[in-house]
């Protein structure tokens, strides 16, 4: 069974034939929803909706570990996680796919591990590859197949949100060598990462980052719905044919 986490912009998932949905209770609290389960193109997807169904849930007050947990409990062959981001290098501009190979964590007061039993021995794990590297060539393949353009690696900075960035906050991400912004990528990743997933990102960017592009002196917000619309029609298309890679 293959997991995907939907974010902004895919709140639903239009391609899949869903049989039913199911609350999944954690030891740490409830996902952001119900998981809904389905077929693409004849093989078991489960989805989730990062932000709830109705889009309701900002980023610092996701339940990250509820929403890994449960996926992880249904033991899926993958987790493809969709995401929203700014777009800070050159080539980043909006409406872009861009499968990220690195990640910057700039958030803070989020739950961020399951390793906090102080009965238990600590526990670290190997963070240098923060995807898994066989999970985006599968990604990459697939976007190959559905003839979709990706831009293959980059650096994803997460921020706390849910305020979009400043200028400055921007050239200092920059500085530190950050091809993207989003708000979701962290804890989730490394969560993902502690419970053994196969976990990747697939992210579409939305807008310029601030004081970028067209973005000098505002950010409009009305127009980032606008191209999550349209890029996420190929997002969708790339994992219509990703279940055929996938093996499932």
């Amino acid at each position: 069974m293959l997991a995907i986490i939907g974010g902004s912009g895919m709140t639903q998932l239009s391609c899949l034939e869903i049989s039913r949905r199911e609350v999944i209770r954690t030891p740490y609290g409830e996902p952001s929803g119900p998981l809904t389960f389905g077929k693409i193109n004849h093989h078991d997807i489960v989805f989730l909706a990062r932000h709830g169904l109705g889009h309701t849930i900002p980023p610092h007050a996701v339940n990250y570990r509820a929403n890994l947990w449960a996926l992880h409990s249904l033991k899926p062959t993958r987790v493809i996680a969709v995401a929203s981001v700014g777009g800070i290098r050159a080539d980043l501009t909006p409406g872009r796919v861009v499968v990220p190979d690195q990640i910057i964590d700039y958030t803070y007061s989020r739950k961020f591990t399951y390793f906090e039993d102080k009965e238990k021995p600590v526990t670290h794990i190997d963070f240098t590859l923060p995807y898994c590297m066989v999970t985006r060539g599968i990604l990459l393949d697939a976007a190959k197949q559905a003839n979709e353009e990706v831009i293959d690696g980059g650096v994803y900075g997460a921020t706390q949100g849910p305020r979009l960035e400043t200028a400055a906050e921007i050239n200092r991400l920059e500085g530190d060598g950050v091809d993207m912004v989003g708000m979701t990528g962290m804890p989730e990743t490394a969560l993902a990462r502690e419970l053994g997933l196969h976990y990747a990102t697939i992210a579409v960017v939305a807008n310029y980052a601030a004081g970028r592009g067209t973005n000098v002196y505002a950010i409009p917000l009305k127009e980032i719905y606008v191209v999550l619309e349209q890029a996420m029609v190929g997002v969708r298309n790339i994992l219509q044919h990703l279940v055929n890679c996938n093996g499932d």
